[in-house]
């Protein structure tokens, strides 16, 4: 091989490299999960009603058994939620996928999530849009999660520790806004801070919960309610 050939080859070697940090490089060598990963794909995904190629690459690629605990992580691929303490939960991987797959995520998208909990959730979305800033109000649940994704290789997701009632003003517009607790109604300003022709989901309601996608349009917002579903209470500031 000549220097030319070798430099250039070192070149689109670091630029894969330099790819794959930003987009979480999540995948890793001798993974033991990585079967259990694929058959919890195909069989709670792509045999339902999942069917975003992206949405189903992302949910593959990204290690759950990473943001459980470590007792738990043999129950990671399961089709059931699992706990992570403080009274929180991480989702059910169909409802997180389905959730995701609602989004409609683009390569391009500025994403606010409420409720880090484990920061699984937000390693999916960092998968398929730009970046993703994620608020969670219990501190050490914030904390671990963000080094969890850290130590991932997640650099497009921003993680504050602080009240996601009033959201994230200083960075919005967001293009797509994801509630994964439930508030008895979505605060106003998750509202304002959603660009036109945005979307949100969100788990809504106190004692029966229905999971709500809305569409903001120049007349105000469009909700369609998509399934019933059980989240753990939204907390933080009580809505005006």
């Amino acid at each position: 091989m000549s220097l030319c050939a070798a430099v250039l080859v070192c070149v689109a070697v670091l630029a894969l490299s330099c790819r794959e940090q930003a987009s979480g490089g999540a995948r890793q060598e001798g993974d033991p999960y990585e079967g259990e990963r694929a058959g919890m794909v195909r069989t709670q995904m792509a045999n339902r009603d999942i069917t975003s190629k992206s949405v189903l690459a992302a949910m593959e690629k990204v290690p759950r058994h990473r943001f459980v605990p470590d007792e738990l992580a043999d129950q990671a691929y399961e089709d059931h939620p699992l706990p992570i303490g403080f009274d929180q939960t991480i989702s059910q991987p169909y409802i997180v996928a389905s959730m995701t797959q609602a989004l409609e995520p683009g390569k391009t998208d500025k994403v606010l999530e409420i409720g880090t909990g484990s920061g699984y959730q937000a390693a999916v979305l960092a998968e398929l849009v730009a970046d993703v800033y994620t608020i969670e109000i219990v501190k050490p649940l914030g904390q671990r999660a963000e080094k969890t994704l850290a130590d991932l290789g997640y650099r497009n997701v921003h993680v504050r520790v602080g009240d996601g009632y009033a959201g994230w003003p200083e960075e919005a517009p967001f293009d797509k806004i994801m509630l994964t607790a439930a508030p008895p109604r979505v605060p106003q300003p998750l509202f304002d801070q959603l660009r036109e022709g945005g979307l949100l989901i969100a788990p809504v309601g106190v004692y029966g919960q229905d999971l709500v996608l809305y569409r903001k349009t120049a007349e105000g917002m469009v909700e369609r309610e998509l399934y019933p579903v059980r989240f753990v209470p939204m907390t933080g500031k009580a809505q005006e």
